[in-house]
């Protein structure tokens, strides 16, 4: 069968040592640390047991920002609609092989990890938060264009002791976020498994684990630094719209 429209390009992010990872999917997790979880007004288990359920949403595949070898730098043009843009620095996953049929058990989970990276889960706060409080759903607020800014990908066989290292945003300079991923409410197997649940993981998904507290406004002009440390890093500046 003939395609009527030319096939649109599919995102892909680069990868260390070479290659690109092809984006299928971007799944991400909501107040997966306490810290950030009461800074936004809701309430944070005190121990594994009182958890609950993990917070999904999704973002379009084509959100994602990547920069490139001859300019490592990402560029994010403020979007339209918002008068309040967010940062929120995170651990992301790339997962390599396909899910077996079924939910998958937490301890074979690491066996779909094929790389690390870090990256920003940008947020229009203003309109998330007119749709949260009229029970609607807040897709706007997260699901929009360049939402997903997103460094190299490395892969997993280089990161050691991941649980031991920390997420940081500098803006201009100035510290706004730091968190030890020892303090993540579901950690990496955790997610996948949960997310099993409810979708069929594949190959070219990426999963945004969630942020720490001291999420806050971007502004055209703001230069950004988000690290995974000792991994990785992204760097990028807010562009106008």
């Amino acid at each position: 069968m003939t395609d009527l429209i030319p096939t649109p390009a599919q995102a892909r992010v680069p990868v260390r040592g070479g290659g690109t990872f092809p984006v299928r999917r971007i799944y991400c997790v909501g107040r997966n640390f306490a810290d950030h979880a009461r800074e936004m007004g809701a309430a944070a288990p005190a121990s594994k047991a009182e958890r609950g359920q993990p917070v999904f949403f999704l973002k379009p595949a084509d959100a994602v920002v990547t920069g490139g070898a001859a300019a490592p730098d990402v560029s994010v043009p403020y979007p339209p609609a918002t008068r309040d843009l967010h940062h929120e620095v995170e651990l992301v996953v790339a997962l390599g092989l396909d899910a077996p049929s079924g939910v998958l058990a937490p301890e074979d989970a690491a066996t779909l990890v094929l790389a690390y990276g870090v990256g920003l889960d940008l947020t229009r706060r203003d309109l998330q938060a007119a749709a949260k409080a009229k029970g609607l759903p807040w897709d706007i607020g997260k699901g929009f264009d360049h939402s997903a800014p997103v460094s190299e990908l490395v892969p997993a066989a280089q990161v050691t002791a991941l649980a031991s290292r920390s997420l940081t945003l500098e803006v201009n300079g100035d510290t706004r976020q730091h968190g030890s991923l020892h303090d993540l409410i579901w950690d990496v197997p955790e997610i996948l498994h949960e997310l099993s649940k409810l979708f069929a993981l594949k190959a070219g998904d990426l999963v945004f684990m969630g942020t720490p507290a001291g999420v806050g406004p971007l502004l055209p002009g703001d230069a950004f630094v988000a690290s995974l440390e000792g991994v990785v890093e992204l760097h990028g500046r807010i562009t106008a719209a």
